[in-house]
């Protein structure tokens, strides 16, 4: 099962040739990240909330390697931008976290415009050290399996 989180394109990601930026897609991912698997956001129906984020959070969820394959410029939209997310991996004290971000729901076509991939290492808040995923938080990580991203790398 996939996620999908709404996320507006904002005046500010957008480069000289109107489109968004590709530093500002990180951004925009990690908006949909911490919507879905962190805890605290209600407005997003289905979403794991698995991790708490702030400073007094026990686990830190550390970003260890990111990926984008960038299809197609995405223009300023009124409507926010459809991310999809889903689990390509569950590791020991990893997280592969992936993403394909559409054009807005109900556009009149839908776009693929980015495909990513994030790699988060959970780590012991006092110790810094990375701690295992639990068994509770696999149970619910589980609901969002699907096959990781295979880029295209050049083809």
């Amino acid at each position: 099962m996939r996620l999908h989180i709404p996320v507006p394109v904002r005046w500010s990601d957008l480069d000289a040739y109107g489109h968004v930026n590709n530093a500002q897609m990180l951004t925009l991912l990690e908006e949909a990240r911490v919507h879905g698997f962190w805890s605290g956001d209600e407005s997003v129906p289905g979403s794991a909330r698995v991790f708490t984020g702030g400073a007094d959070a026990d686990t830190f969820t550390l970003i260890a390697r990111q990926e984008i394959e960038y299809l197609e410029p995405i223009p300023h939209l009124r409507d926010p931008l459809d991310i999809e997310m889903w689990i390509g991996n569950i590791g020991g004290a990893s997280l592969e976290v992936c993403y394909e971000v559409y054009s807005p729901v109900g556009s009149d076509e839908r776009k693929l415009y980015t495909r990513a991939t994030t790699i988060i290492v959970l780590v012991d808040s006092v110790s810094l050290r990375p701690r295992r995923v639990t068994e509770g938080e696999r149970d619910i990580l589980n609901n969002f399996v699907e096959p990781a991203i295979d880029y295209r790398r050049g083809k």
